[in-house]
């Protein structure tokens, strides 16, 4: 199926219920879409009474084989009793196929907001992180990919540079200024940082409150160093990110090792996630949900922003990094 053409516009409601039906699920009542923007998930109860979430993947993005290794390793992670969400399996599998499309189906678990401001939650969440990248340092994903260069800077600047978004006065500036950025992280990258499995969008949003916190998610997960996990959950002014820092890296240490050196790769990393997400909507551009969703990106103004916040980007990549005195 052609991107360029493809929405989820024949993800009807019955087309839905029969690929529940394929794998003895029956919608009692619900079927309530969720907040989802590159797959469509929804929300139902079952004949059993129990509520569930089926999640359809967006063709052509991720390989049934990627998608699996995902699933292996939200089970890795239950199986050592971190809190996650896994894939049930349903007929011996939890990855299906119908009209189409990949589907899978989850528990339906709720929870309280993560209160990025609440030190004590940060805390618990550091030593599940450290817990997380213990398993995730076992083994590496065969399938899904490594972070790079390639990935989050190189092909998002060929989308950019063709995106029909972009006004053409501004075009010049705006690639002028991604360049640039482009090449101040470069040098950075050279880190030799030790890949292991990750969460790899392991925002505020992502973890949701239990009695403790609860990760959900799991459809970035990639091959990458430590500190993509942990840099998102940092805010504030440099000294609040660094008793932020202190309090998530000791209880981390706790479970796993943590290479203070990768500290450095925080500006490096926030540089790749502006632009890799800039063209994440460009890229989405056709499916209808994304106009609707981010209609600031057809704006002029939105641009000039973009080119000023990438050249601010290259300021804080020449200062000196969060840097914490390692006692662990």
């Amino acid at each position: 199926m052609n991107n360029s053409t493809f929405n989820f516009q024949t993800l009807s409601p019955d087309l839905i219920m029969d690929a529940l039906e394929e794998v003895g699920l029956r919608v009692d009542s619900g079927l309530t879409a969720l907040n989802s923007y590159e797959n469509r998930v929804y929300q139902f109860m079952g004949e059993d009474r129990k509520r569930y979430v089926v999640k359809f993947y967006r063709p052509e993005r991720w390989s049934a084989q990627q998608i699996g290794e995902e699933h292996q390793f939200a089970l890795d992670l239950v199986q050592t009793e971190i809190p996650a969400v896994a894939p049930l399996v349903l007929q011996g599998n939890t990855l299906h196929s119908y009209g189409g499309f990949f589907f899978t189906v989850f528990p339906s678990v709720g929870g309280r907001q993560y209160e990025i401001d609440n030190l004590d939650q940060l805390e618990w969440v550091g030593r599940f992180l450290g817990r997380i990248h213990q398993v995730g340092g076992e083994r590496l994903f065969a399938e899904r990919l490594t972070m790079g260069i390639e990935e989050y800077l190189t092909a998002p600047r060929q989308v950019l540079a063709s995106c029909e978004l972009l006004p053409n006065v501004q075009r010049d500036a705006f690639l002028q200024a991604l360049d640039s950025l482009i090449e101040a992280v470069k040098p950075h990258w050279q880190l030799g940082w030790q890949p292991r499995r990750l969460h790899g969008d392991c925002h505020p949003g992502n973890i949701l409150w239990r009695d403790g916190p609860l990760f959900v998610d799991l459809d970035d997960a990639r091959n990458g160093p430590a500190i993509q996990d942990l840099w998102m959950l940092l805010h504030g002014e440099r000294g609040d990110r660094l008793m932020q820092l202190d309090i998530l890296l000791e209880a981390y240490a706790e479970f796993a090792e943590f290479d203070h050196r990768e500290l450095a790769l925080i500006e490096p990393l926030r540089a790749m996630r502006m632009v890799y997400y800039l063209a994440w909507i460009g890229r989405r551009w056709y499916d209808p949900a994304f106009p609707k969703t981010f209609p600031w990106m057809a704006a002029s103004d939105f641009w000039l922003s973009q080119t000023a916040a990438f050249t601010e980007q290259v300021k804080l990549l020449q200062e000196p990094p969060l840097q914490l005195t390692p006692m662990y």
